[in-house]
């Protein structure tokens, strides 16, 4: 009897995009092929995407270039989560001071909404997002409508955002920007937040979705707060080091290397007396440490000091490293 794959676990896969299917322009080697084998197992695909500086079909366009099945509805991106949630708290027609792309501007419009770009147009809102374009004027502009008292969510807050040379600032280090000036701090809307999530798995009527990131501060986070499944790929921001580290809320059920391993048997980790194994690996937790017999090049090697070090530090609020002991086999 053949080992179930991980994906056979799940009905769907709610998919971030940089750092998971593309870094940059490119896409990231085996994900594209990876995605077409989803279809032929009757696997959902959905795509949550904190970028908000193209619109759904902008994406889903992309996507489709690369080779990746990619309907417009099968994108979710923050900036629809950003004008739903505006246009659930302010009138129809109310202004907003749009500080990101137009195609955030065009979410804003397709809510019912009025989007402008400056504060003598007597906004009530500002909703910012991603936009290699911004400038200074920008923000600026949000800094004045904010501290004036008005309504302020962001699509997100990455503050980092993986391009092909390398990791580049995100929306978070602008909206940072607006936070230092201003003092406020703003709604948001999209990852590490649930509604993204519950919104995709509601699109694929999925009822087992398995959400799959790059990065332990929001896909990771946001699909643990939605209560979804999580798996953690090793192509994008977060290492197994950092993994290893992770806050208790910020922790995935699984690891992989890159999305051909979801067509794989997940080997099972098991515990006896305190040792942790993973395929040929194990790992116990002594004096702060955490002791491994294994190849720091296998990843049974990281899964099981997982587990160990996850066990011996269950509520961990901050992120913490443990020295590690490699020992011989």
């Amino acid at each position: 009897m053949t080992e179930a794959t991980l994906i056979s676990l799940f009905d769907a896969l709610l998919a971030d995009l940089d750092g998971v299917v593309y870094a940059g322009p490119h896409a990231i080697p085996g994900a594209v092929e990876s995605l077409q084998q989803l279809e032929g197992l009757g696997v959902g695909l959905g795509y949550v995407t904190n970028n908000a500086s193209r619109t759904p079909a902008d994406v889903a366009a992309h996507l489709r270039e690369l080779g990746a099945p990619a309907a417009d509805n099968q994108v979710v991106s923050s900036s629809q989560a950003a004008a739903e949630l505006l246009a659930s708290e302010l009138p129809p027609g109310s202004r907003v001071l749009i500080t990101g792309s137009p195609a955030l501007a065009q979410e804003i419009e397709l809510v019912g909404l009025v989007p402008v770009y400056g504060q003598e147009e007597d906004p009530v809102a500002v909703v910012q997002g991603f936009n290699p374009a911004i400038g200074w004027k920008e923000l600026a502009e949000a800094a004045y409508v904010v501290s004036a008292g008005a309504v302020w969510v962001a699509t997100n807050t990455d503050m980092s955002i993986p391009q092909a040379r390398g990791i580049a600032p995100g929306n978070g280090t602008l909206v940072a920007a607006v936070t230092a000036a201003t003092g406020q701090t703003p709604r948001v809307a999209g990852k590490p937040e649930a509604p993204l999530f519950h919104s995709a798995a509601k699109r694929l009527a999925a009822e087992r979705p398995l959400v799959v990131g790059d990065r332990l501060d929001t896909d990771i986070l946001g699909g643990n707060n939605a209560g979804f499944a999580t798996v953690a790929v090793l192509t994008g921001v977060d290492t197994r080091e950092t993994i290893l580290a992770a806050k208790a809320a910020e922790r995935p059920d699984y690891i992989i290397s890159s999305l051909p391993d979801l067509y794989r048997p997940y080997p099972a980790v098991t515990q006896a007396d305190g040792t942790y194994t993973c395929g040929g690996a194990t790992a116990r937790v002594a004096n702060g440490a955490v002791g491994i017999i294994g190849s720091q090049d296998n990843l049974d090697s990281w899964r099981a000091a997982c587990a160990a070090w996850w066990a011996a530090t269950p509520d961990a609020s901050t992120a913490q490293a443990p020295q590690l002991v490699w020992l011989d086999h």
